[in-house]
């Protein structure tokens, strides 16, 4: 027991505090990725890469930080591993070069993916579960959420988001628009 223990000591890094401080500065510093100090660049799988301050990064990632209020706003650049550290922030979209904006702006549709339901068929509710039968802009749809979990999400008094089981989104931009059959549906929802 006591050579198991002792192994295990070897094993564990001892702690560096000056480390530890250094990469949290690193973290808390805000850096604003420009056109003059920023080129992002397409790769040959449809993926971006960026050069920044000296460093080619081969693949990025790209979030917005105000996806509902400001969509081309303070849009998080990040590394494409799993611990997705933030690189920069590009302050708004339209003060970059217009090819890598449209670039920038491609990834984002992909990332945030949200077909809007423009009609409910219909919605039954059975065992906390609702399911969902919706026409979109992308064609008909069925899908399931938790009853009472937060999967649907007023964001303005007209504007609904609701998530379904997989993390799918789906945005009902304007309720007043839907008949009154249909937002009878919602009212469980709503």
């Amino acid at each position: 027991m006591e050579e198991f223990e002792n192994s295990n000591l070897l094993d564990i890094e001892e702690f560096d505090e000056e480390k530890m401080k250094a990469e949290s500065a690193d973290l808390l510093e805000l850096r604003f990725l420009t056109k003059e100090n920023a080129e992002f660049k397409r790769t040959k799988g449809g993926f971006v890469s960026l050069t920044y301050a000296d460093k080619t990064y081969d693949r990025v990632n790209v979030y917005r930080t105000f996806p509902v209020s400001e969509p081309d706003a303070y849009i998080s650049i990040r590394e494409a591993d799993e611990k997705a550290r933030e690189i920069g922030v590009v302050e708004h979209l339209d003060k970059l070069e217009k090819d890598q904006a449209e670039m920038l702006r491609e990834q984002l549709k992909l990332r945030y993916f949200t077909p809007e339901i423009t009609k409910v068929i219909d919605i039954k509710t059975e065992y906390g579960y609702g399911y969902f039968n919706v026409v979109t802009n992308f064609g008909a749809c069925r899908f399931t959420i938790h009853n009472g979990g937060g999967a649907v999400v007023s964001l303005t008094d007209t504007r609904i988001m609701i998530t379904d089981l997989d993390g799918n989104r789906f945005e009902i931009p304007d309720i007043t628009k839907l008949s009154a059959g249909e937002r009878k549906k919602l009212d469980l929802f709503i």
